[in-house]
């Protein structure tokens, strides 16, 4: 028996052994695969990290001063041209709106009724501050007229060959500067006329010849005729060498962009807040002036909402006169003359000559009988 037993203990302590040296060789190359094999395979892609912060800010319906600009960057990076024609200067890290518009001098609701409005965000005019914002838009208008259009011609003369025997070529640069002289014209209007009449209804000063109305009904945005020019490349004008011409093109979709951008900007902004500041105004000095019975009762009338230029101008178009003859005749200029009825049909509602003839002859402006000749 003791020899049996001695067998099988033997044979118990090899076996015990045979599986310890088993699980070791397979822990040694697991840690050759961990060590070797493994950094050879190619990572596995990333999970997206979850940025909760741009989800809060489409639920709290917009831009918060709470938010950092680096969020709004992320949400929307076209915001910055924005911010630069706010003059705010870039490096402003993690810093939240308030902090960066504070330290810039800007007023912080307007720049982020600014930004929600170029990011379809609901917007408030009533927020606006009108000397800030006009600040933006005085440097908008540097920015088409020094920076954008000019690099849009230079690089238009690099794409397309403009020798003398190419008819075709010097036309549509022609078109192109032409272009770019209404879009001055439009903008110095804004910054000599629209701007100056704004800065006088902020120190109280009401022009009864003038009203943000009468500018509204002609506003647009200018890129219509770049648009065009546009789809004249790109459908009709025949050319090989397609690669700076394809660069200039995007920038002119650019530029279309963010001259749509900005008519918005002075339509759903700008021109409402002045609009608000006018009826302000004129409210108070409605106030200021009852007690008159005779020119309370005259209130009425539409003929009080006309200043005397502006009856001068009706009669003069019922008696048949055009622009140029009204301007030459009062000794004012054909803009101001063309102002002047855009004021009146904002005022009155009507918008052609047949219309103003008749309110003259029925308010008495003008005799029926010396404007029968003009029918």
């Amino acid at each position: 028996m003791l020899p049996a037993l001695s067998v099988l203990i033997v044979l118990s302590v090899l076996i015990v052994l045979s599986v310890l040296i088993v699980l070791s060789v397979l822990s040694v190359l697991i840690v050759l695969i961990v060590l070797i094999v493994l950094p050879a395979l190619p990572a596995l892609p990333a999970l997206p990290k979850l940025d909760f912060t741009l989800d809060m800010i489409h639920k709290h319906q917009g831009y918060l001063p709470s938010h950092t600009m680096r969020d709004l960057i992320r949400d929307n990076a076209l915001l910055l041209p924005a911010i630069g024609r706010f003059d705010i200067a870039f490096g402003f890290g993690d810093n939240s709106v308030s902090q960066v518009c504070e330290a810039n001098n800007v007023d912080t609701d307007t720049f982020l009724s600014v930004c929600n409005l170029l990011s379809d965000n609901k917007v408030d005019p009533r927020l606006i501050s009108l000397p800030s914002l006009m600040a933006y838009l005085k440097r908008a208008h540097a920015a088409f007229l020094d920076v954008d259009l000019p690099k849009i011609r230079h690089h238009l003369l690099e794409a397309i060959n403009c020798s003398e025997t190419n008819e075709v070529a010097l036309l549509l640069i022609r078109f192109y500067d032409d272009y770019v002289a209404e879009v001055k014209n439009h903008m110095d209007y804004e910054n000599n006329v629209i701007f100056k009449y704004v800065e006088g209804l902020l120190n109280n000063d009401i022009d009864p010849d003038f009203s943000i109305s009468g500018f509204s009904v002609n506003h647009n945005h200018m890129a219509a005729k770049l648009n065009e020019l546009k789809d004249i490349f790109i459908y009709h004008y025949k050319q090989k060498d397609t690669y700076r011409l394809s660069t200039v093109l995007f920038d002119i979709i650019n530029c279309e962009r963010d001259l749509i951008s900005h008519f918005n900007v002075e339509s759903r902004l700008f021109i409402p807040a002045v609009e608000m500041l006018e009826n302000s105004l004129r409210e108070k000095h409605d106030n200021n002036s009852q007690g008159n019975a005779d020119d309370s009762a005259a209130s009425d009338n539409q003929l009080d909402l006309l200043s005397e230029r502006e009856k001068d101008i009706i009669r003069a178009v019922a008696y048949g006169k055009a622009n140029k003859e009204i301007a030459d005749e009062l000794c004012i200029s054909v803009h101001t003359v063309a102002t002047h009825r855009r004021n009146i049909s904002a005022k009155l509602g009507i918008h052609t000559s047949a219309g103003l003839i008749i309110f003259a002859i029925i308010n008495h402006l003008v005799d029926l009988n010396d404007v029968k000749s003009k029918w």
